[in-house]
């Protein structure tokens, strides 16, 4: 038998409406210029399984690399946040012990009282996911308290299926590679500190996103999710 090579997709279903309207309305979005009172921030969260080493790793020398034992002692779980203002080249990663509806409004509400105390409104991009939903804040907040964080929160969720157009899944897949990848952390404060020093340094550089797919690009190359309109 042959093997065949399998790559996974996110494959979108053919003529979906409503796939549309969400993509090409984050993608118009995307094509706004900066706005310092409704500034655009694009948020996203991954979670993460804790590892701790069971034998203390052998030193690399000029002769081998570090050496880390292959068994490894499961710590428990943590939910990283990531909240990405594309424009500004800012960026900001937290982690939390969970991600409850609870824990992504107070994520929020701190992004909204200190960060972007002075905005107007906040234009914030978000999947689907049920705890990305307005009455997280009642669940965490007074019901004025609430009710004030939503009056400056405009939201806008990627189409089912769509999550590639939400920037802050690309700057997890970054954070991940370049901070993550083939490493035991096995505490949440670990985590927190490996991930804040890589979110500080890149500020630092204020690497911005520069979108470049547009509606005319959707229209042109995903043809197969527009409707076919019969005449």
């Amino acid at each position: 038998m042959t093997k065949r090579k399998i790559q996974y997709w996110v494959i979108p279903p053919e003529s979906d409406s409503e796939f549309v309207a969400s993509m090409e309305d984050i993608l118009d979005l995307y094509s706004m210029p900066y706005n310092a009172s409704m500034p655009v921030v694009c948020m996203d969260e991954q979670p993460v399984q804790l590892l701790n080493e069971t034998r203390a790793s052998i030193v690399g020398t000029k002769e081998h690399p570090q050496r880390v034992d292959y068994e490894y002692e499961r710590a428990g779980t943590a939910c990283i946040f990531v909240f990405v203002e594309p424009l500004a080249g800012w960026r900001k990663v937290s982690v939390r012990s969970q991600r409850t509806k609870v824990d992504w409004a107070f994520e929020v509400e701190e992004l909204l009282r200190t960060k972007y105390a002075e905005a107007e409104k906040v234009i914030l991009v978000c999947d689907n996911l049920n705890t990305h939903t307005r009455g997280a804040f009642y669940e965490a907040f007074s019901v004025d308290k609430a009710r004030e964080i939503v009056k400056r929160l405009e939201f806008r969720y990627t189409p089912k299926h769509g999550s590639w157009l939400n920037i802050s899944e690309n700057e997890l897949s970054s954070m991940t590679r370049q901070c993550l990848k083939n490493r035991r952390i096995g505490d949440i404060s670990t985590l927190r500190s490996q991930t804040e020093a890589w979110s500080n340094t890149i500020n630092i550089k204020q690497r911005g996103v520069e979108w470049q797919f547009t509606i005319g690009d959707a229209r042109r190359k995903l043809k197969s999710i527009y409707p076919k309109i019969k005449d």
